[in-house]
């Protein structure tokens, strides 16, 4: 348990630690305020140009040095899917959109993240690093990638991609009647490109 919460992020007042289901969690006594624990969700972009894929070189730690997939968190209220196309167009100079979920990593820790990476379809630009995230960007193939330094993680989403596009797996965006409300956005499995009408 992450104990490090000690005042109500609602009213002010000092927090307790309560057993509920079974889990102590802090909580306020005062309102119904409960810290269920800290949580960060990450997104990547796997963007091909015909037989290369996008790449960029990380400035800063953790993994400087090394290449990835772009990609960045999530702010509180953006949707996961604007993060991926915002981050990629930030870090790279790259307009995508994206077209499936076609990967998750989970990884439980003091701050408890969850990685979602799209396969997204590129739509305009030429590579030019941010220089402040990034310091060198590219589209590669898989022969070129075998001389770059090219973190683990990201080799196994290039192959994870490239047997979403063969097959056409993965969760697309899904605009769905009985779902009216904007803050939900729903995600299915489809064959193919995901459902019309997602605001290409």
């Amino acid at each position: 348990m992450n104990i490090a919460a000690n005042f109500c992020m609602s009213c002010g007042h000092a927090l307790v630690t309560k057993l509920m289901d079974g889990v102590p969690r802090r909580a306020c006594p005062v309102c119904e305020f409960v810290h269920w624990g800290n949580y960060s969700i990450g997104v990547g972009a796997l963007v091909f140009r015909e037989d290369r894929i996008l790449l960029v070189r990380r400035a800063q730690e953790p993994g400087r040095g090394m290449w990835t997939n772009p990609g960045g968190y999530t702010e509180q209220t953006e949707p996961i899917h604007v993060t991926v196309e915002r981050e990629v167009l930030e870090e790279t100079g790259i307009t995508a959109k994206v077209d499936r979920i076609i990967a998750l990593r989970d990884q439980p820790r003091q701050v408890h993240n969850l990685y979602v990476a799209f396969a997204l379809r590129y739509i305009a630009g030429e590579p030019r690093a941010d220089g402040v995230e990034v310091d060198d960007v590219g589209f590669f193939t898989a022969s070129e990638m075998q001389g770059m330094n090219v973190a683990g993680l990201t080799k196994w989403l290039v192959d994870v991609a490239k047997s979403s596009a063969v097959s056409g797996s993965g969760l697309g965006l899904d605009f769905s009647e009985y779902v009216t409300s904007e803050q939900n956005w729903l995600f299915r499995p489809h064959s193919g490109r995901a459902q019309a009408g997602q605001g290409d």
